[in-house]
C-alpha cells in the first residue's frame, strides 16, 4: 500500500487500515498504552501561533514555547546569535528584574530552561497545576520584553566562552560539529549553535533584537502545554499574554543545502585513540522513508566495550557479534548509529572510538554493518529493531516535560501530533524487503562525509571510503 507523509493525516484506505490494526491492539500492552493516549488538542489563533495541550493526571505541568529557529537561521556575521538569545532570557525584563524572575520562579517550586538547537530553540516552564497562568506570564514576559542591556550582554560573553570550552574537551561533540561542518560546509546547516570566537565576541544588541524580529514570529511560534491541563482555560491565557505577537514578514531561508562528500581530519602523533563519524545523507523529518531510517539506526544499534548484561560474541546484534568475533580485543571501543533529521536533508551514520592500530578493521565492520541493510538484513534483525525502537518510543513520554517536547517539536516539523497508534500501525508496515530498497537507494555507493580525530596514520583516503561503502562479505 502507499506510504503517506507524516504530514497528513491517513487517507480512507490507510485509515481504515489503522483501525483494524487498532483493534489488533488491545491485546498488547504497548497496544493498550497507544489505544489510551490522551488526544492532543490544538487551536490555531488568528496570529497564526498556535496552543496545543495534553491532559495528564500528573500533579505538574510543563508549559513551553517551541520556535522554528536556531543557528541554521543565521549567517556567518551572526552565527551564535540565537544560542545568545537563550542566555539573555533570564536576565530581566521590562516588568522583572533577574533577581525578581529568579524569586519569583523559587518561590513558585517552579524550574524554567532553554535551549537551542540548529533548527529550533526552546523556553519552558515546569510548575505546579495551580500555576499554569504565572507560568506563562513568565515566558511571555522574557520572549516579549527581555531588556537585552549590555551590562548583560557583555558579562554573558564570558559564560558562553567558558561554555564553549567545556564542549570543546567533549569529543564526541567536537566530532559532530565537525561532521556537519564537512556534510554542509556551503549552508548555515553546517554552523556550530555557540558560533565562533569572534562573533561571541562582537554579538550586540541590534543584532539580538533584529534575529528576534525576525525569526521570533507568531506563525512559526508553538506553545504547548501537558498536565492537568483545561485547554480552553490555557487558550484564553495564551491569547491574552501572547496577542501581540505578529506574523512573519520575511520567510525564512528554505534552500536544501548540499549534502558534500568530503573529510575533516584532526591528526595527533601521540597514539591517542581515534574518534571517529561517517555520515551519509538522510532524509529530512517529512520524507517517507524517515521511519525505516529510524528502524535502520536501531538495527545497528550501540556498544561500548565491557558494557551490556550480554557478551558480544553472543548478541544478537549482528554488527555488535561481528565486531566482537572479527576484531582483535580493544581495537573497537564503542560505536553508535545515530539518524538526525532536519527540514530538507538529514545525517545517518555512525560514531566510533577505537585504538589506532583498529581504524581499518572497526571501519570495515561498521560499513559492512550499513552495506548488510541493503543486501542481507533479515525479518528478525528487522523485528528487534523494530521492538527496541517502540520501546524507546514510549519510554519517552514519560513526564510532562517529555510529552510537551513532543507536542512542540512534532508541530513544528509535521504540522500536527501523530498519534502513537498510527506511529506504531506504521512501524508494522516496515518490513525486511523495505529496510533493504531504502537503504539501497540512500545509502549505497553514495558519498560519505568524515571526520576523525586522533592518531590518523592508518586512516584510509576518502576515495577508498567510498568505495567500501558498497562493499558486500562474501
Amino acid at each position: 500500500m502507499a506510504w503517506y507523509p507524516l504530514t497528513r493525516a491517513p487517507r480512507t484506505v490507510f485509515q481504515n487500515r489503522l483501525k483494524q490494526f487498532g483493534r489488533s491492539l488491545i491485546s498488547s500492552q504497548a497496544g493498550v498504552a497507544a489505544l489510551h493516549q490522551p488526544s492532543t488538542q490544538v487551536t490555531r489563533l488568528p496570529s497564526g501561533l498556535r496552543v496545543a495541550s495534553q491532559k495528564t493526571t500528573d500533579e505538574t505541568i510543563t508549559v513551553g514555547v517551541w520556535i522554528d529557529a536556531g543557528s541554521r537561521f543565521e549567517t556567518k556575521e551572526n552565527n551564535g546569535t540565537a544560542h545568545f538569545l537563550e542566555h539573555m532570557a533570564f536576565k530581566g525584563t521590562k516588568r522583572r528584574t533577574r533577581v525578581q524572575l529568579e524569586k519569583e520562579i523559587e518561590n513558585m517550586g517552579g524550574h524554567l530552561n532553554a535551549y537551542t538547537s540548529r533548527e529550533q530553540t526552546v523556553y519552558y516552564a515546569k510548575c505546579f497545576k495551580t500555576d499554569l497562568a504565572q507560568g506563562v506570564d513568565i515566558l511571555a514576559d522574557i520572549l516579549q520584553n527581555s531588556l537585552l542591556d549590555k551590562h548583560h550582554i557583555d558579562f554573558e560573553r564570558g559564560v558562553i566562552l567558558r561554555e564553549m570550552e567545556e564542549v570543546e574537551k567533549t569529543v564526541e561533540e567536537v566530532i559532530f560539529d565537525r561532521l556537519h561542518l564537512s556534510a554542509f560546509r556551503e549552508s548555515s546547516l553546517g554552523f556550530t549553535i555557540l558560533g565562533p570566537v569572534e562573533n561571541i565576541n562582537s554579538i550586540n544588541q541590534s543584532q539580538l533584537r533584529e534575529y528576534i524580529s525576525r525569526n521570533y514570529t507568531s506563525d512559526r511560534m508553538v506553545i504547548a502545554a501537558a498536565g492537568p491541563v483545561d485547554h480552553a482555560e490555557f487558550v484564553k491565557i495564551a491569547e491574552t499574554q501572547f496577542g501581540g505577537l505578529k506574523r512573519g514578514s520575511v520567510p525564512p531561508v528554505e534552500e536544501k543545502p548540499e549534502f558534500c562528500g568530503t573529510e575533516l581530519l584532526y591528526g595527533t602523533d601521540d597514539g591517542s585513540p581515534v574518534h571517529f563519524a561517517v555520515g551519509y545523507e538522510g532524509v529530512p523529518w517529512t520524507h517517507p522513508d524517515a521511519l525505516t531510517f529510524m528502524v535502520m539506526q536501531s538495527i545497528l544499534g550501540n556498544y561500548k566495550r565491557g558494557e551490556g548484561l550480554v557478551p558480544p560474541k553472543l548478541s544478537s546484534n549482528k554488527l555488535t557479534n561481528s565486531i566482537a568475533n572479527n576484531l582483535p580485543p580493544g581495537h573497537a571501543d564503542s560505536f553508535a548509529a545515530f539518524n538526525t533529521c532536519y527540514k530538507d536533508t538529514g545525517v545517518f551514520g555512525f560514531y566510533a572510538q577505537c585504538q589506532e592500530e583498529g581504524i581499518n578493521g572497526c571501519l570495515d565492520e561498521l560499513l559492512f554493518g550499513v552495506s548488510a541493510l541493503a543486501h542481507s538484513v533479515t525479518e528478525e534483525e528487522v523485528g528487534r529493531g523494530k521492538r527496541q525502537l517502540k520501546t524507546t518510543l514510549f519510554g519517552s513520554m514519560d513526564s510532562t516535560t517529555a510529552v510537551a517536547e513532543d507536542i512542540g517539536r512534532q508541530l513544528l516539523v509535521y504540522g500536527r501530533r501523530v498519534p502513537i497508534s498510527e506511529l506504531l500501525f506504521r512501524l508494522d508496515l516496515i518490513d525486511a524487503a523495505e529496510v533493504r530498497r531504502v537503504a539501497l537507494k540512500h545509502l549505497i555507493n553514495k558519498d560519505v562525509a568524515i571526520t576523525a580525530l586522533g592518531s590518523l596514520r592508518d586512516m584510509p583516503s576518502l576515495g577508498e571510503l567510498r568505495q567500501r561503502t558498497c562493499m558486500q562479505r562474501l
